[in-house]
Formats: structure tokens, C-alpha cells, sequence
């Protein structure tokens, strides 16, 4: 495929590096934690397959590097490399991958390239490694140069787009971005139409380039890269679902791995599946929407144990959990109605406050968000309040970001003005990027309307989580989701890596159940496991304890330790009237990585 206009894509990079520079910070306590196991015994690794080395190793990559530091600033690299469509042909069609390094700001001392991934799938690497001075510590920073490479599909890489305009596109998703998740007979039916329609597109106007978006042809673009930049094996940091790219890596590629940290792990035999649970969603199988209703509670069951002078939920009831069922019972009944078209129901709701989850403080927008929202059932807003309301309007646009529903009306005149002649508007592309790796990578149910009942079986252990996650894959229903990748990872996940993968599981996290991050590491041979009891998606940049022992190990490539828990800051230390807000509190030298975690609701976007 052609390389697109180099210009207009990584100009977008000032404004991705302007909103990822800025991001939340973390806490800052060190974790005492357990006394470390021993060091692990030495493994021999597993070898790569005759048939994986041929693939990638016959492909010889010219990496088209060019200047673009008046766009993302000095020491910055930027590039273009044509890699196959299709492994099993190497020589055949290309797709244009890109690439950004920034360069080792002590070459001297350089000990290779750190590749990095920010999940998604369909977050922009490129924008990661762009910012990897916010979040990766100097002595990182002065050993290594930061790749990021787009993944096939997304971002600066050659895109993969599933309708001929923004118009279309937005047509068929507008069913699907009108609701968080669908409630009535009507909104399931729309949903159900709408996610067929959805596969429909993506196998046929998303060929070929959606028949090939794998996290398996991410690994091999990666594995190309990787040796063309002179690396002997891989060292990696991978987020999210960058820490499925890193588990695929190790498995297909088990004696070329150096140091591969991942970290919010996905449950990688949940995203896979296999023909006994094909049956049940992908997005349920991996169980993230039961992990945020377990933290969700948890705060509030912590509220309710610290007190009035701790948390606002407790000067309104002794018990939080309670006054919460209360309030979701009387606002499933009853949507809060803001009035000017502006509604607030169930499913809206708890898609806020799992955005509230990711946070490293969620305990503070937890509280505050479900205070606020009580006030609002009990006091709706009258038209006296309409002005004061209008100027809050801002800020819960901001606060709803993710939400499509709350501009669906814009939306749709945008439609219309996008089929017209003469209109061009920058169609974005995430729907497809998040989608087809997604349904390229897992097995799901035939049909979409099997995710109704699942939805209901998700509610029963995740609450509206459970919804949330479960529906985020039904375009992936196998009937009509018919772009098939061959050479998709269907194997196990248990190789003997070169050298231990460091997996971190974070206790509370909403998006990523630390069950994931547990079995991944009882699955790897060759593994070493940081138990986080942290709040938000994702540890490092949690606790000096997380932080201090991926920098050594990614220094090092080795971990002197099998087991180790670390502990950040934990919920209501500070009472309400301090003086000081629990954000400020949790300041960190560095901010938190920026993840870009798959939030249900507004596909792909958590």
C-alpha cells in the first residue's frame, strides 16, 4: 500500500503530544510489600519455529527516517517502513507502519531500543514514545532509544477504514454511540443491526487491510523492526492491550526476548479463546467489567468505614454501598432529566464512573461524581438554576468526553454535510482500528444478538460494568464479521522465554482484572510477578516500589525476584477538610504512562 502524506499525519503529533504530556500523576508511596522470593532459576529458552523465523527473517526492512523535530521537538526521529501485508508472502503487498525513536540522550552509555506500546488496541505508539520524557524515569532515558510504532491500521500507520466517508461511517455507528450500552427492546435491536452492519463493512470495504491487523502481524512488524534497528532481542514495555502484543511476542519469538515488562495484563487466554468458550464474548471472557465492579465497591465499603470527615458518601449514609443500590434502583426507574435534551441514565452513569476507576485517586472522582449525581435525583434542576447550569455545561462535556450520545444531533448534520460534493473531513478511524484487532485476534459468538443475554449473564458478577465491557465486542459476531487473519496467534502462552517477562497485575484495576495478570504469569515458564495494591488501570507510576523495579529490570534484562508486592496510595487517607486535595497528594516525580485503555461505550477509547 502507499505511504500517506507524511505531512498532514505526523502533524497531528503536536497536539497528541500536547494531551498526552499532561497526564494524571501517581502516588508516590513506596510499597513495603512481602520479602522477595529468591531469584528465579535459570530457564532454557524455548526456540522460535522454523516456520515464524522464515516469515520474518527473509524481510528486509528500509526504514524511511525523516526530520521532524519543528513537530515533536529534538531528538526525535520519525519514519515510515513498507512491511508485508501478508508474512506467508513476503514479497507481495505492503502496508506503510510508522515509527518514532527518541534518541538515547546518552549514546555513550545506549544499551539498545525500548519499545513501547500503549494498548487500546489502536493507541498510538508514535504518540507514546513522543512523550516518553514524561514518563519514563532519566535513568531509562539515557539508555535507550524509545520506539513506538503504530500498529498496522491505526494512527500514522496506513489506515484501515471500513466505510468510503465519514458520513457513512457515522451513519452506521450512530446506534451504537447513542447509548453506553442498550436497555430497551428497541436500543438492543438498533444495536444488534448496527454491530452487523459494523462486521459487514469491515469485511468487505476493510479488506485487506482488516484481514490482517493480528496482534500476531503487530509481534512479526515489531520482530522486523526490532532486528533492523540492530536490537539482538527485544526489550519492551507494553500497556494494556500492549501487554497482549508483549505475551504474543514472547510466545511466537520465546530465545529473542532480552526484557519485556507488561503491565495491566489482559487475560490472554480470555482474549483468545477457544472453541469451548467461543461461545461467550471476548470483551466478557476477560472479565474487566467484574474487576471494576469489585473496586467500585470496594471504595465504597471503605467510605462507609472511614467516615463522614473522609468521604461525602458517608455524610450522607453510614453505609455508601446501600445508598448507591438505592440510587441506581430510582435511576434505572427514572433517568435524571438536566433538562435541554441533556438525560442521565444508568448505563451513562456507569460509564462515568468507570472513567473515574482508571484513575491512580479514584476514589476521589468516585465520591465526589456519586455525590453530585444523588443531589441531582433528589434536587433536579429547575429552571432558576438553568443559567448556573448552562456555565457547568463545559465541564460535563468534558467529564462526558467519551460519550457519543450527548452529540449525536451534531453528528448526524455532520452526515450529511460529509456525502455532499466538495466535502472532505478527516475521517477518524478508531471504531475499525479498535474492532479489527479485536475480532482478528479472538473467537466470539455466530450472531449479534448472542450478546444480549450475554450482557445480562455479565450484569449478574460486573454490575453495569459487566454490560458495558460485554457489548464492546458485538461487532465481532462471526456470521457477519467474516475478515479472517490465518496467521492470527492460536497457540499457547506458556513458552520459556530467553529471559523472565515481568508481569504486573494492579489489585483494583477496572479495565484489566488482576486475574489476567495472574494467570499470564502462572502460564509463562520463564516469569517474574508484581503484586500491585494500587487503584487505577495499570501500576507503573503508582509506587517508587513499581517504579524502581521496572527500571531495573529493564537496565538489568533480569529480575531478582520470582514474587513481589508493592502498595500505593490507598483510598480516603486524608480527611476531607485538610486543605489540600488527595490529587496534590499523589503527586509523583514522573506522570502516569499514557495508556490508552479499550473504555466500552465510546469504541475504542477508554
Amino acid at each position: 500500500m502507499s505511504t500517506r502524506t507524511r505531512t498532514s499525519a505526523f502533524a497531528a503529533l503536536v497536539v497528541a503530544v500536547a494531551l498526552t504530556g499532561s497526564t494524571m500523576t501517581a502516588a508516590n508511596a513506596a510499597g513495603p510489600g512481602s520479602a522477595p522470593a529468591a531469584a528465579p532459576t535459570a530457564v532454557k529458552a524455548d526456540k522460535t519455529s522454523a516456520k515464524e523465523a522464515a516469515r520474518v527473517d527473509s524481510v528486509t526492512a528500509d526504514i524511511d527516517w525523516f526530520d521532524c523535530t519543528n513537530v515533536v521537538g529534538p531528538g526525535v526521529d520519525c519514519g515510515t517502513v513498507d512491511l508485508p501485508l501478508d508474512y506467508d508472502d513476503p514479497t507481495g503487498p505492503t502496508t506503510s507502519v510508522a515509527l518514532l525513536r527518541s534518541r538515547a540522550t546518552q549514546p555513550t552509555k545506549k544499551l539498545g531500543t525500548l519499545f513501547v506500546n500503549p494498548g487500546g488496541p489502536g493507541g498510538s505508539a508514535v504518540s507514546m514514545a513522543a512523550s516518553a520524557e514524561y514518563f519514563l524515569p532519566p535513568d531509562i532515558i539515557k539508555r535507550f532509544d524509545v520506539v513506538g510504532i503504530d500498529p498496522r491500521g491505526t494512527n500514522f500507520s496506513d489506515n484501515v477504514a471500513c466505510w468510503r466517508n465519514l458520513g457513512e461511517q457515522t451513519n452506521a455507528l450512530l446506534p451504537l454511540n447513542e447509548h453506553a450500552y442498550p436497555v430497551s427492546v428497541a436500543e438492543r435491536t438498533d444495536f444488534i443491526n448496527a454491530s452487523k452492519a459494523f462486521g459487514q463493512a469491515c469485511s468487505t470495504t476493510g479488506q485487506p487491510l482488516s484481514a490482517s491487523m493480528s496482534t500476531a502481524n503487530v509481534a512479526r512488524d515489531m520482530d522486523v523492526v526490532r532486528r533492523t534497528l540492530g536490537d539482538s532481542k527485544l526489550t519492551y514495555l507494553g500497556f494494556s492491550y500492549g501487554t497482549y502484543l508483549g505475551n504474543v511476542y514472547a510466545n511466537l519469538y520465546p530465545d529473542r526476548v532480552r526484557a519485556i515488562v507488561i503491565d495491566g495484563v489482559v487475560d490472554p487466554a480470555g482474549w483468545q479463546g477457544r472453541s469451548a468458550t467461543a461461545n461467550i464474548p471476548q470483551t466478557q471472557r476477560i472479565a474487566s467489567g467484574d474487576g471494576a465492579w469489585k473496586a467500585l465497591r470496594e471504595i465504597l465499603t471503605r467510605c462507609g468505614k472511614k467516615g463522614p470527615k473522609y468521604c461525602h458518601l458517608a455524610q450522607r449514609s453510614s453505609d455508601p454501598k446501600a445508598l448507591f443500590d438505592r440510587f441506581s434502583k430510582k435511576l434505572k426507574a427514572t433517568p435524571i432529566d438536566l433538562g435541554d435534551g441533556w438525560v442521565l441514565d444508568y448505563p451513562t452513569v456507569m460509564s462515568l464512573l468507570l472513567s473515574d476507576l482508571y484513575s491512580s485517586d479514584a476514589w476521589v472522582w468516585v465520591d465526589m461524581d456519586i455525590d453530585a449525581l444523588i443531589e441531582l435525583q433528589r434536587n433536579p434542576v429547575t429552571s432558576a438554576e438553568r443559567k448556573a447550569w448552562n456555565a457547568a455545561k463545559k465541564h460535563l462535556t468534558k467529564r462526558f468526553k467519551d460519550f457519543e450520545d450527548l452529540k449525536s444531533a451534531d453528528e448526524r448534520k455532520l452526515a450529511q454535510l460529509a456525502k455532499a460534493p466538495g466535502f472532505s473531513y478527516p475521517y477518524d478511524n478508531s471504531p475499525e482500528a479498535f474492532q479489527s484487532v479485536l475480532c482478528t485476534d479472538g473467537l466470539n459468538p455466530a450472531d449479534a444478538s448472542a450478546w444480549v443475554q450475554a450482557g445480562r449473564n455479565a450484569e449478574t458478577t460486573g454490575g453495569g460494568f459487566g454490560q458495558l465491557w460485554t457489548w464492546a465486542s458485538s461487532p465481532c459476531a462471526s456470521k457477519t464479521w467474516t475478515a479472517k487473519d490465518e496467521d492470527s496467534y492460536r497457540g499457547g502462552f506458556s513458552a520459556a522465554t530467553s529471559a523472565p517477562v515481568l508481569v504486573i497485575g494492579n489489585k483494583w484495576d477496572p479495565a484489566t482484572n488482576y486475574r489476567g495478570a495472574y494467570k499470564a504469569a502462572k502460564l509463562l515458564k520463564n516469569s517474574a510477578f508484581i503484586s500491585s495494591d494500587s487503584w487505577g488501570h495499570t501500576a507503573y507510576g503508582s509506587s517508587t516500589c513499581v517504579d524502581t523495579a521496572v527500571t531495573n529490570y529493564i537496565i538489568s534484562g533480569k529480575a531478582s525476584f520470582t514474587t513481589k508486592t508493592c502498595k500505593g496510595a490507598q483510598p480516603f487517607a486524608w480527611k476531607i477538610d485538610s486543605g489540600e486535595s488527595e490529587s496534590v497528594r499523589l503527586g509523583h516525580v514522573k506522570g502516569r504512562a499514557p495508556i490508552t485503555p479499550p473504555v466500552p461505550g465510546s469504541l475504542p477509547h477508554l
